[in-house]
C-alpha cells in the first residue's frame, strides 16, 4: 500500500509540473464592422499542449481519479469520447506511465486518430456511438482497468470556484476590457463540464453575465433544456464532433445555463469555414456553432441598441478536421452547403470577411 501511495503522489506532482509549465490561453478580440460597438472575444483553447479545451478536462480527470485512489500503478485507462478528450487522456496517461485506450465512434476523424496513437492511445471504434460508454466500462472490466467516465465526472472533476478554471481564467483575461464583464458567454455541451464550470462560477461571483449554449440540432441537451421529460433523441448523431448528444449525460446540468440555442449542422460547419478565412488558420465545427450561436446574440443586442462584449470559446485545432468539414470534397458528398448561411456572417463581419483587431 506504501508503494501504491508513493507511486499515486508522484503522479500527481508529474500532473502538477505539467500544468505549472502551460501558459495560458489566449482571448483573441474581434471587432467585427457590422457590430456596432460589440466586441466578440474566443477563448483559444487550441492552444493546450494536446490541442483542445478537453485538455483541461483531461487534467482535472486524472487528478480527480488518482486522489480518489480509483487508479494505480499498473491501471489500464479507458475513456468513451468523440475524440479530442481521449487525445489529451492518451497524453496523461502516458505521462505517468499507463495504458490507455480510446473508446470512438466509428467515422471519427483519421486526425484525431491519428493524434491518440502519436500519444501512445489504442483506439478501439463502435458502430453506434450510443453504445460507446457501455463498451468502455466492458472493457474497463474486462482488462481490471479504470473507466474516466468523463460523461459523469466531469461537473464535479474541476473546481468551479476558481483554481485556474476555464471560467476564471476568461474573467481575468477580460478585467482590462473596454468591457470587462460580458453580456453573454457562449460554450458547447459535450459532457456539461465547461458550461458546468462557467455557470457555476458566473454565479458565485454574483456576475451579470449570461450562459449561453451552442448546441446541434440533432442533441438531446438543448430538447432537455425546455422539457426536462426528454432525456433521449432517436435521431441521427451530428457530424459536428465533441458537442451535443443523443442521449441525457449526468454532467449536464440545465439549471446554471440562462439560454439555449439550437444550431443546424450547415450553420456550424459554414461559422468554421469564416472563421478560418478570417484567423488564417483552421477552425472546427464546434467552434463553428459557438460563432453561429455568438452572432445571433450580437444581433439581438444590436437591434437592442446595446454596445459590451460577447465571449466564446475556439474549442480545438482546426486541423483536426481537414479531412470532414474542411473538407469540400467530403461536405459535397454529405450535402452540406453551408454558403446558405452566409448572409448571417457578412451582416456582421462584412462580405470581405474583414473582422478588425
Amino acid at each position: 500500500m506504501e508503494a501504491i501511495r508513493a507511486w499515486r503522489d508522484q503522479a500527481v506532482e508529474e500532473i502538477e509540473r505539467e500544468f505549472s509549465r502551460s501558459a495560458d490561453t489566449h482571448l483573441i478580440r474581434l471587432a467585427p464592422a457590422g457590430a456596432n460597438g460589440i466586441n466578440l472575444y474566443l477563448k483559444d483553447e487550441s492552444s493546450h499542449p494536446t490541442g483542445s479545451l478537453k485538455h483541461r478536462l483531461a487534467r482535472s480527470l486524472f487528478l480527480y481519479a488518482l486522489c480518489n485512489g480509483w487508479i494505480g500503478p499498473r491501471t489500464t485507462i479507458v475513456e468513451a469520447s468523440s475524440g479530442s478528450t481521449a487525445v489529451s487522456e492518451a497524453y496523461f496517461a502516458r505521462l505517468i506511465g499507463l495504458p490507455f485506450i480510446a473508446v470512438l465512434p466509428r467515422g471519427t476523424s483519421p486526425e484525431k486518430l491519428s493524434a491518440i496513437a502519436f500519444h501512445g492511445g489504442a483506439v478501439h471504434e463502435v458502430d453506434d456511438p450510443r453504445t460507446v460508454r457501455a463498451e468502455a466500462q466492458r472493457i474497463a472490466t474486462t482488462t481490471g482497468g479504470h473507466f474516466m467516465d468523463q460523461f459523469t465526472y466531469a461537473e464535479r472533476a474541476t473546481d468551479w470556484r476558481g483554481n485556474n478554471n476555464i471560467a476564471q481564467s476568461i474573467f481575468d483575461q477580460m478585467a482590462r476590457e473596454p468591457h470587462p464583464v460580458p453580456r453573454y458567454v457562449i460554450c458547447g455541451a459535450g459532457t456539461g463540464g465547461t458550461s458546468a464550470t462557467i455557470g457555476r462560477y458566473i454565479r458565485y461571483r454574483r456576475m451579470a453575465t449570461r450562459l449561453c449554449v451552442a448546441d446541434p440540432e440533432a442533441s438531446v441537451f438543448h430538447r432537455h433544456y425546455h422539457d426536462r421529460a426528454i432525456t433521449s433523441v432517436d435521431t441521427a448523431p451530428s457530424c459536428v464532433e465533441g458537442i451535443g448528444r443523443l442521449q441525457l449525460e449526468p454532467s449536464f446540468l440545465p439549471d446554471v445555463i440562462d439560454r439555449m440555442i439550437a444550431v443546424p449542422d450547415c450553420a456550424s460547419i459554414a461559422g468554421a469555414l469564416r472563421l478560418t478565412r478570417i484567423l488564417g488558420r483552421a477552425c472546427g465545427a464546434s467552434t463553428g456553432t459557438n460563432l453561429w450561436a455568438s452572432l445571433l446574440l450580437i444581433r439581438e443586442m444590436r437591434e437592442r441598441g446595446e454596445t459590451g462584449s460577447v465571449v466564446t470559446l475556439l474549442c480545438d485545432d482546426g486541423a483536426r478536421y481537414h479531412s470532414t468539414c474542411l473538407d469540400p470534397d467530403w461536405r459535397a458528398a454529405h450535402g452540406y452547403r453551408p454558403e446558405i448561411h452566409d448572409a448571417l456572417f457578412d451582416d456582421i463581419f462584412g462580405s470581405a470577411d474583414e473582422a478588425p483587431l
